[in-house]
């Protein structure tokens, strides 16, 4: 069975992390990801840490099921060979720093004069404009600067903290894989092709307004000091390790007095109504955390469901594999790749009724595709030797 983008040709030049994420999610729905990359050394995290048979868990876990096409586009001939894929392509995608592909030759006007109906995408750091657009961009500078490391301490006077994942660079990669398909069946509906721009950092100020940036929301109203409920996570120490609990309404509320036998607190002032909970939530907490860390994990868990109160244990990383719930959602797939041995991924967790085996095949090697690929745009194999000769290309056979 085929996937939902099967069918659609992706050039895909970024590198790093929310651009690759995102043109992996589309390929594992079907889509043909082109990845090109210099003959060099290809996109950096190939060597990052955490590596087995030479190519880390990171370029692994985000450029599954894509092809590799070596080309050096410092070179003319290079960027024809790109030219020639791309007037065969659906979707460009790139994330170089503003203005950079338009002093590579390969701005949006080169692009369609051999794919007019090509979507273009660009993804940035800060944004095409402004006093931070050519600036060098990582993860932690848009924590910083879209406010997230503010919300993750809590409260504004509190020291800033980031977010222990690279959340920005994932979520720029979701957003720009689900705004590629926007422009697709834009382009299926009216025959129009456009130009998709998006920013690390407008996708995060974006992604925090829908619950964090209330006291933001109303113009013309002084604003309050941002301040945090409660610095306390929901999160209760037992003897055999942590659970999380999370109670919103009286219902609930009720549930828990009788899943820890504390009838007492039904009748406290503190606790009487939702809202009064959640002014006293410091000392709701205390409360039930001195409870929860009388008996195991176990114990509890097993009361609180039996009362319909919502909880979970709190698990490493490791032992996620084996939770019966991840099991049972079959997410994780183990297979074996030609360069890094036995490996585990998760699928693509959207699953197509259509398309229940979805496409799978591991990262690739550097070049891996360059030959067939280029074959394919009508080069002979005597040229496509004289780019592999000169370093114009590279075939995984050159490694």
């Amino acid at each position: 069975m085929t996937g939902p983008l099967d069918g659609i040709r992706i050039i895909d030049l970024t590198a790093m992390i929310s651009g690759p994420l995102a043109t992996m999610m589309l390929a594992d729905q079907g889509a043909e990801v082109i990845k090109v990359e210099n003959p060099a050394g290809g996109d950096f995290t190939r060597f990052a840490a955490n590596r087995q048979g030479n190519v880390s868990a990171s370029f692994l876990n985000n450029n599954r099921n894509k092809k590799s096409v070596a080309l050096n586009l410092k070179e003319r001939e290079g960027r024809d060979a790109l030219l020639k894929l791309v007037a065969t392509a659906d979707v460009f995608v790139q994330n170089f720093r503003p203005g950079v592909i338009e002093k590579m030759g390969l701005g949006e006007d080169e692009l369609r004069k051999v794919a007019p109906n090509l979507i273009m995408v660009s993804i940035s750091g800060f944004g095409d404009t402004g006093p931070y657009a050519q600036r060098p961009v990582y993860d932690p500078l848009i924590q910083g600067l879209s406010g997230l490391a503010t919300v993750q301490a809590g409260a504004d006077e509190r020291r800033p903290q980031l977010v222990r994942t690279i959340l920005p660079d994932k979520l720029t990669g979701v957003t720009a894989a689900q705004a590629i398909t926007a422009a697709l069946f834009a382009r299926e509906r009216t025959g129009e092709s456009q130009h998709v721009r998006l920013s690390m950092l407008d996708a995060i100020i974006a992604f925090l307004w829908s619950s964090d940036m209330g006291s933001q929301t109303f113009v013309h109203r002084e604003l309050p000091q941002q301040e945090a409920a409660s610095f306390q996570d929901l999160i209760y120490e037992t003897t055999t390790g942590y659970i999380t609990i999370a109670v919103q309404n009286d219902r609930e509320w009720q549930a828990m007095i009788r899943a820890v036998n504390r009838p007492e607190w039904a009748e406290d002032p503190r606790f009487l109504t939702a809202e009064l909970r959640q002014e006293n939530i410091d000392a709701r907490l205390d409360l039930i955390q001195s409870v929860i860390r009388t008996d195991s994990a176990e114990h509890w868990l097993e009361r609180l469901e039996e009362e319909q109160v919502p909880c979970a244990p709190v698990l490493t990383r490791t032992q996620v594999l084996g939770h019966p719930q991840v099991q049972a959602n079959h997410l994780l797939k183990n297979y074996d790749h030609p360069q890094a041995g036995h490996i585990r991924q998760t699928r693509t967790p959207a699953r197509f009724s259509a398309a229940p085996e979805q496409p799978w095949q591991g990262a690739p090697t550097l070049g891996q595709h360059t030959s067939a690929l280029l074959a394919d745009c009508g080069y002979s194999g005597e040229e496509i030797q004289q780019l592999i000769d000169s370093g114009v290309a590279r075939t995984a056979l050159c490694e």
